[in-house]
């Protein structure tokens, strides 16, 4: 069966794109407000309010809300159910300049757009009348948009569902994913009251071409995972005027960004698939201000993606790097200071710096030995403290702080590198097909494309692993629980700050599939969702998909 949504869908994502909702703003409550209004004004809803929530999120620093519906079918009696997954926020608009209003007209923006002198590409897309504009359309508000059909659709006909559909349509994508961590609460939840067994994930993520002439649209099963490791760099202060009488951090922070930033042997491979190398995101010093004194420590970290590697190959693997720096480090450094006295004529003695790396379980446990509890209890009402007074402090220098914090206890002061993980925790999830579920959700969904690519302008194209990081990694875990107390105990905020859910992510613990929205230009000012795809064919792929699953 192939569905009439078009218009329908077009008009929802219009609606959701002129509610501003950027991450960190009031606006994530407003559009999820406006969607749980809208479930609300369905006849089916009205007969049963209780499938209807709007979730204020949980252990979150501001508040903001989730909005997630379920349709329980009458076909049969089975407790299957499928669950649909988008997220509200958007990234900000500052790029829109003095146009900031339009980012959130997708009828103005166009001739908005032609006014400032854009590519010709986008202009040819302007013209053909193929794509909508707007900050959000792609990213994603046409895929939760799609999702409201899919409900809407259901409500008026549960007969065609032997088993649930629930949507949830989740804030705070964009930074640290509280919302789909506390919807795993209201799934929990309903799972016990209305013994549910969930089968699949169904998450609507954008995606674009991977270079100018690709022809392809994507759906993509699994998806990659994410990690941020991170270096904290102490060295030995001097006077610019004695350079090598010091150790300067930078130093060893630039040498370990040469080892690690866009290193192909870094990549991961599964599947066929590689992901790019790490990236750094960011490298600093901790120094305030200017003075001819070098810096105390610096800190960097990357974005690591993930196929196949655990958080403690990762880690392992970095570890390495951060040794193999500190070697080149010194060897240059001594080398240099050689040159530096034979040049002078002054007396060469080597250099007094040894090879010292750690990773932050290393590194406390090595304190908690020395200092006992003493240390421990410390450290952790630090961290507690410090979460309490600051909440909304970022979770990357909440780490830098903590770890600061601990080196005050270290009794060896000599330069070192402390290994650590400062960010979120995005699963990979990898799907061979290998339980029932996953068999069940791999043939539903090329099944359903092989329908849909009689009715798509373009070839639908399946890989393996979604390839941007998505709420789809709190879905499931392929990562093996024992493996992952290598990210519990390299990672400062962990039992203050951050907890990953892991026993609530397996009570789910589900095949996923991104069948999403498709354009161009995510988090630019050109953002832009293809009409006809987005609209038409991905919510016919996701119905046939359920239908096949559910049916």
């Amino acid at each position: 069966m192939y569905l009439d949504c078009l218009e329908t869908v077009k008009d929802l994502t219009k609606e959701l794109v002129r509610i501003p909702s950027i991450v960190k703003t009031s606006g994530e409550s407003d559009v999820a407000r406006w969607i749980y209004n809208y479930y609300l004004g369905l006849e089916y809803f009205k007969q049963y309010p209780e499938q209807v929530v709007l979730q204020e999120t949980i252990n979150d620093e501001i508040e903001r809300h989730n909005a997630i519906a379920m349709v329980r079918g009458t076909k049969g009696d089975s407790n299957r159910t499928i669950v649909l997954m988008g997220h509200l926020d958007t990234v900000g608009v500052d790029d829109f300049g003095v146009n900031r209003e339009a980012a959130f007209d997708p009828d103005k923006l166009p001739e908005v757009l032609k006014s400032l002198n854009v590519s010709e590409e986008v202009m040819k897309d302007i013209e053909s009348g193929e794509y909508m504009f707007g900050r959000g359309a792609l990213d994603m508000k046409g895929g939760v948009a799609g999702h409201m059909y899919m409900i809407e659709y259901f409500s008026k006909h549960p007969e065609e569902l032997n088993g649930n559909v629930i949507a949830i349509a989740e804030c705070d994508e964009e930074d640290n994913s509280h919302g789909i961590i506390s919807a795993l609460k209201v799934l929990l939840k309903w799972k016990e009251q209305y013994g549910l067994e969930y089968v699949a994930a169904i998450n609507a993520d954008y995606s674009t071409p991977y270079h100018p002439l690709d022809n392809n649209q994507y759906v993509y099963f699994g998806t990659i995972g994410k990690l941020l490791p991170s270096f904290y760099v102490t060295g030995k202060e001097t006077h610019v005027g004695n350079s090598f009488g010091g150790f300067n951090p930078n130093s060893l922070i630039a040498e370990i960004n040469r080892k690690i930033d866009l290193n192909s042997e870094l990549c991961d491979e599964a599947q066929g698939e590689v992901t790019v190398p790490p990236t750094s995101l960011k490298q600093t010093d901790t120094k305030v201000g200017y003075t001819v004194q070098t810096p105390l420590a610096a800190y960097s970290y990357y974005n690591f993606f993930t196929h196949s590697m655990s958080p403690k190959e990762v880690i392992e693997k970095v570890k390495g790097k951060a040794e193999e720096a500190f070697d080149d480090l010194l060897e240059y450094m001594d080398g240099e200071y050689r040159k530096y006295c034979e040049m002078g004529k002054h007396t060469y003695t080597p250099l007094p710096y040894r090879k010292r790396v750690y990773t932050w379980e290393e590194f406390y446990n090595e304190l908690v030995t020395i200092h006992g509890d003493k240390f421990r209890h410390y450290l952790h009402n630090f961290a507690a403290d410090l979460n309490k007074t600051n909440p909304s402090m970022d979770l990357r220098d909440f780490s830098v702080a903590v770890i600061q914090e601990a080196w005050k206890w270290s009794v060896d002061k000599s330069p070192v590198v402390i290994i650590y993980y400062s960010s979120l925790f995005s699963s990979r999830i990898e799907m061979r097909g290998k339980t029932e579920m996953e068999k069940a959700l791999l043939d539903a969904v090329k099944d359903s494309i092989a329908l849909v690519q009689e009715h798509s302008e373009k070839p639908i194209v399946v890989k393996m692993f979604y390839p941007y990081i998505s709420d789809s990694s709190f879905m499931a875990l392929s990562d093996d629980p024992d493996e992952l107390v290598a990210l519990e105990k390299n990672m400062p905020s962990w039992g203050t700050k951050y907890n990953h859910p892991i026993e609530d992510i397996l009570k789910i613990n589900v095949p996923v599939v991104n069948i999403g929205t498709f354009g161009k230009d995510g988090h630019s000012l050109t953002e832009r969702v293809h009409i006809k795809y987005t609209f038409e064919n991905v919510p016919n792929m996701t119905y046939n998909t359920i239908r096949t699953i559910l049916g």
